[in-house]
């Protein structure tokens, strides 16, 4: 059986051209572009808590990094570098080989150098930092956001935490959704284009992770703002409760919680002002990436988000999020 440094050579240890120094000493060395800040995030996903203890691990080796590279593109931030560390429950090597290999493609998917990180036994536990560049002033930030501004979201919110429920067999759901959920949930796709080019463009921008509701409440407090979502500007799920004598109202109503609340989409939620609603449309077609305006920010409490429906009555939702330490948990 392979030992802990024997592990990390053999699946690992890659060349790291952008870096001043690698793996293999006690620290990496890196020399950021002249003129750009750093932006660093940190994930952690543990089994049973961010992912199911059977999921594919080449599935989950793209993801590990995913999630971290989503919150550099929520900054506007280029990805540059990344570092792992990962607590293991035994020595599998065909399963490590797996998850390197889905690692190491995001990686060289997103332009991310792996620069180090640590092995350890225990509990399986994946810790990733995440390092990007951003130019100075820059950045997209939760706190920019201005009374009147649209909000909008990017892709389709609810897939991933629909394809969650299928997996542990809360619903049932028609074809050919179950790969369309189960694949937004195991392998997303940080917005990094988007990102970069809502420069001078959007407000305010967060990745959602958590909820919908919940992550455009940080932008609203950060803000200093309320947010209005309106329920006939969301993406278009309704195909996937039917409709006539095969419509399903619990799907739908499942469905609309997991757009709303789910979270683990890792689509962008920003805002901008009415007059780049062109721009935006702009990106959209150029990125091909459906953007979808889905209310605006108001005046009111900082951090309330309120969800209207057609007929411009609020709507209460028991849960906004997910909350490591709250009901939802």
């Amino acid at each position: 059986m392979a030992g802990e440094f024997e592990l990390i050579d053999r699946y690992f240890v890659r060349p790291t051209p952008s870096a001043v120094l690698g793996p293999g000493d006690d620290c990496a060395l890196v020399q950021p572009t002249p003129g750009r800040q750093l932006a660093v995030t940190t994930d952690m996903l543990v089994a049973g808590t961010h992912f199911l203890p059977d999921t594919d691990p080449g599935n989950l080796g793209w993801k590990a990094l995913a999630v971290n590279i989503s919150d550099l593109a929520a900054m506007g931030a280029l990805p540059r570098w990344a570092t792992l560390a990962g607590a293991l429950p035994a020595v599998d090597e065909t399963w490590i080989a797996r998850f390197a290999e889905g690692f190491f493609a995001c990686a060289a998917e997103y332009g991310v150098d792996i620069i180090g990180g640590d092995t350890t036994k225990g509990p399986l536990n994946l810790c990733i930092t995440a390092l990007g560049e951003v130019e100075p002033g820059r950045a997209l930030r939760r706190d920019g956001s201005r009374v009147d501004d649209q909000i909008w979201v990017s892709g389709r919110p609810g897939l991933a935490a629909l394809g969650l429920a299928h997996l542990r067999g809360q619903v049932e759901l028609p074809e050919p959704w179950p790969r369309l959920c189960v694949a937004a949930l195991e392998k997303p796709r940080p917005r990094v284009a988007l990102g970069l080019a809502l420069d001078g463009i959007a407000s305010a921008a967060i990745d959602v992770s958590d909820g919908l509701l919940a992550d455009l409440g940080h932008i609203a407090e950060g803000s200093g703002c309320a947010a209005a979502v309106r329920l006939v500007q969301l993406p278009h799920l309704r195909d996937l409760a039917g409709s006539g004598d095969s419509y399903d109202a619990d799907l739908r109503r499942i469905a609309l919680e997991c757009q709303l609340a789910g979270g683990d989409d890792y689509e962008l939620c920003f805002t901008a002002p009415g007059a780049q609603s062109q721009a935006i449309a702009r990106i959209a077609a150029s990125l091909e990436l459906p953007l979808w305006c889905i209310g605006e920010m108001t005046a009111g409490p900082a951090g309330q988000v309120t969800v209207f429906d057609p007929d411009g009555k609020a709507v209460e939702f028991a849960r906004k999020g997910y909350d490591h330490f709250g009901p939802a948990a």
